[in-house]
C-alpha cells in the first residue's frame, strides 16, 4: 500500500521555497511600478527583462538537470542555486537604471536555474509514486504561501511608513538568508537508483522521446501564451487598482495558489494527471479572455482569484506527470527539458505580449494570448485521445534521507 505520510524532506524543501518566495515577493509585485515609474523603463524593455530572466533560468535548468542525474550529491546544487539568488535578488535596492534590474533578475534566475531541476528530482526520488502529486503539490503550496506573506510584509511595511521601495527590497535579504541556512542544515542526498547507472552515460543532452517529447511540443505552444505575470499587475493598475493595493492583490492571488495546489495535486493522484492539466489550460484561456475584456478594479481582482486556480490545477499535476514519463535515472534531465521548454517559450511570449500591448493596447495582447492557449489546449485534448495513459509503477518504499 502507498505510504500514508510524505517524507519530512518534502516539508523542509517546501519551507525553503516558502522563505525564498517571501523574499522574492516582497520585491516582485512592486518591481513593475519601480521599473516604469521610478527608473523610466518602457513596456517593451520590461518584456525584455522578464523574457531574458526566464530564458536564462531555462538554460541553467536544462544543464543542472542533466548534471543532477550524474552528480554524487544533488543537495549541493540545490544549495548553490538558492545561495546565488539570495545574494543577487536584494541588490534591486541599489538599482539606478533599468539595466541594473536586468542584471539582478538575470542572476536571480541563474540561481533558480541551478537549483530547480535537482530539487524536483530529489522530491520525485524521495516519494512513493502514488504520492507524487501530493508531494509536488505540498512543495508548491508552501512556495505560494511564501508568495502570500511576501506581499503582505511589503504592504505592511509601506502601511507603517516605509515609503522608499529600496528599503523594502533590501529587507527581502532576511528571509532569503533563512532559506539558505535551512538547506545547508537539513537537506541531504537521496537517490532511487545506483549512481553508476547514470554516470556511465556521461554528460549527454539527449532530446526527449515518446510521450514526453509530444507533450513538451504542445507545452511550448501553450507557454507562448504565458507572458510575465508582471503584465497582469500593470493591467490591474490600468484598471484602477491603487499602487498601495498591488501587494495585497498579489497576496490574494498567491493565497489561492497556496490553498489549491496541494489538494488538486493530491486529487490528480486519484483522478489522473492529464485530464486535470487539460482543465487547467482551459481555465487559463477563459481567464486571459477575461483580462482582455475587464475594465474595472473589481473585475481584475476576481480574475486574479481565478488565475490562481489555474496554478492549482497544473503545478503539482504536471511535475508528477513528468516524473512518470521519465526513466528513473533521467528524472533530472526530464525536469531540465521541461523547464527549458517553459523558459524558451517565456522569452518570445513576454516580448510579443509587450510589443502588442505597446502598439495595440492591453485588450488585444490578452486576447491574442487567449487564442494561443486555446490552440494548445485543443492540441492537448487530441494528445489525450491518441496517446496511451501514463502508468504509475507498483508502490515501493521510498528511500529515506539519512538525516531526516
Amino acid at each position: 500500500m502507498p505510504k500514508s505520510k510524505l517524507p519530512q524532506s518534502i516539508f523542509i524543501l517546501g519551507l525553503v521555497s516558502f522563505f525564498t518566495d517571501v523574499s522574492s515577493d516582497m520585491i516582485y509585485p512592486l518591481l513593475p511600478i519601480f521599473l516604469v515609474s521610478y527608473l523610466g523603463a518602457s513596456m517593451a524593455f520590461m518584456g525584455i527583462i522578464e523574457g531574458i530572466a526566464e530564458s536564462t533560468a531555462a538554460f541553467f535548468m536544462l544543464f543542472s538537470g542533466v548534471w543532477a542525474d550524474r552528480a554524487k550529491d544533488r543537495s549541493k546544487l540545490v544549495l548553490a542555486g538558492y545561495s546565488v539568488s539570495s545574494f543577487f535578488r536584494p541588490l534591486a535596492a541599489v538599482a539606478w537604471h533599468p539595466v541594473c534590474i536586468l542584471f539582478t533578475r538575470f542572476f536571480d534566475r541563474v540561481g533558480k536555474g541551478i537549483r530547480t531541476s535537482p530539487r524536483d528530482a530529489l522530491i520525485a526520488d524521495s516519494t512513493d509514486p502514488h504520492q507524487r502529486g501530493a508531494a509536488f503539490g505540498l512543495q508548491r503550496s508552501l512556495d505560494h504561501a511564501g508568495a502570500v506573506f511576501g506581499p503582505l510584509t511589503a504592504g505592511l511595511l509601506m502601511y507603517l511608513g516605509v515609503t522608499n521601495l529600496r528599503v523594502v527590497f533590501a529587507l527581502a535579504a532576511v528571509p532569503a538568508l533563512v532559506s539558505v541556512v535551512l538547506i545547508a542544515w537539513k537537506i541531504r542526498e537521496v537517490r532511487a537508483y545506483p549512481l553508476p547507472q547514470a554516470q556511465e552515460r556521461g554528460f549527454k543532452l539527449s532530446p526527449p522521446k515518446g510521450r514526453l517529447k509530444v507533450y513538451l511540443i504542445i507545452l511550448f505552444v501553450f507557454i507562448l501564451s504565458c507572458s510575465s505575470d508582471a503584465f497582469l499587475l500593470l493591467k490591474a493598475s490600468e484598471s484602477g487598482v491603487k499602487p498601495s493595493m498591488l501587494p495585497f492583490l498579489w497576496m490574494t492571488f498567491s493565497a489561492v495558489k497556496a490553498l489549491s495546489v496541494f489538494p488538486l495535486g493530491k486529487l490528480s493522484d486519484k483522478l489522473g494527471r492529464r485530464h486535470m492539466l487539460l482543465a487547467g489550460w482551459t481555465l487559463y484561456t477563459i481567464v486571459y479572455m477575461g483580462f482582455g475584456l475587464a475594465s474595472t478594479a473589481w473585475q481584475v481582482s476576481l480574475l486574479f482569484v481565478c488565475y490562481g486556480l489555474f496554478y492549482g490545477f497544473t503545478e503539482g499535476t504536471e511535475r508528477a506527470l513528468l516524473s512518470e514519463y521519465a526513466l528513473t535515472y533521467e528524472r533530472g534531465q526530464a525536469f531540465g527539458w521541461y523547464y527549458f521548454v517553459v523558459g524558451m517559450g517565456a522569452l518570445p511570449a513576454s516580448l510579443i505580449f509587450g510589443f502588442i500591448w505597446q502598439h495595440h493596447g492591453s485588450k488585444t495582447a490578452f486576447l491574442v494570448s487567449a487564442a494561443i492557449s486555446a490552440c494548445a489546449a485543443f492540441g492537448l485534448f487530441v494528445f489525450l485521445k491518441l496517446a496511451p495513459s501514463a502508468k504509475i509503477p507498483v508502490p515501493s518504499p521510498a528511500p529515506k534521507p539519512t538525516d531526516l
